[in-house]
């Protein structure tokens, strides 16, 4: 049986569908050795190569549901690492600490900047990261906010109705006080989408600097408050079943 190489790919957890297709858009897959393009497909019998290395594909031990179920990591990411494999200046990423999986390899799902810490979500289930990521599941991302001074009900207001940023309208779906310490206000905000930066570039917009942000909850998973940053757990069944559910894998 052939399938589309980037669903192929992710599903053995080579990576995000989105970015297989920049792969093959930039001609870095071969299968059988002619240059695959996008919208080819192939199958598991066939030599698959990125970059011009083959790729280990096997078909599952059984059609059980259990044979196709990734593994779902939780980490808590702390500021000053970066959410690539590596970094040119030499920065640690959010792998260095990571567990190896039992198979396939870790994708990443979303990313959080340098300055950003908390919660980050990594599975070995290419299609799960695909869906996860997919602005059409519209699922919640959750942060606290701190900043400088106590921004007035307006400011709050305008980020709510939404504000014109460089790459289009946005807004936060709720804004949440919770809190001030040493000049600085807390906020938990809620939104459905996961653009470069959006969280900072709407307060900026409002006339607020970000001095800390933290993400706390992807969808209907909360970052535990006991696990310390730097350190990552295995989701459970239930809360990896959760997840799934969330964005109609059953």
């Amino acid at each position: 049986m052939t399938e589309r190489i980037q669903k192929l790919l992710a599903t053995a957890g080579l990576g995000s569908r989105r970015g297989i297709e920049d792969w093959l858009r930039d001609g870095r897959i071969t299968v059988n050795g002619a240059v695959a393009k996008l919208g080819d497909k192939a199958a598991i019998s066939d030599e698959i190569c990125v970059d011009g290395k083959i790729v280990p594909l096997s078909a599952p031990i059984s059609a059980g549901p259990a044979a196709t179920l990734g593994e779902v990591l939780l980490y808590n990411k702390p500021v000053g690492e970066v959410t690539t494999r590596h970094d040119p200046q030499g920065r640690p990423t959010v792998f260095d600490r990571l567990p190896a999986p039992a198979a396939g390899r870790w994708v990443v799902v979303g990313r959080l900047d340098v300055n950003t810490a908390g919660l980050l979500l990594f599975t070995t289930d290419g299609e799960l990261a695909h869906r996860l990521m997919h602005p059409s599941y519209e699922l919640p991302r959750d942060y606290l906010v701190r900043v400088r001074g106590t921004p007035p009900q307006a400011a709050l207001d305008a980020m709510l109705r939404g504000i014109t940023l460089d790459d289009g309208p946005a807004q936060f779906d709720r804004i949440e006080a919770r809190g001030r310490s040493e000049g600085h206000s807390w906020y938990r905000v809620g939104l459905h989408e996961g653009r470069n930066r959006e969280v900072r570039r709407l307060w900026e917009a409002a006339g607020y600097e970000v001095s800390r942000l933290m993400r706390v909850a992807y969808g209907p998973c909360e970052l535990p408050r006991d696990l310390p940053a730097g350190q990552c757990r295995m989701l459970s069944p239930a809360e990896a079943a959760g997840l799934r559910a969330a964005v109609k894998i059953s």
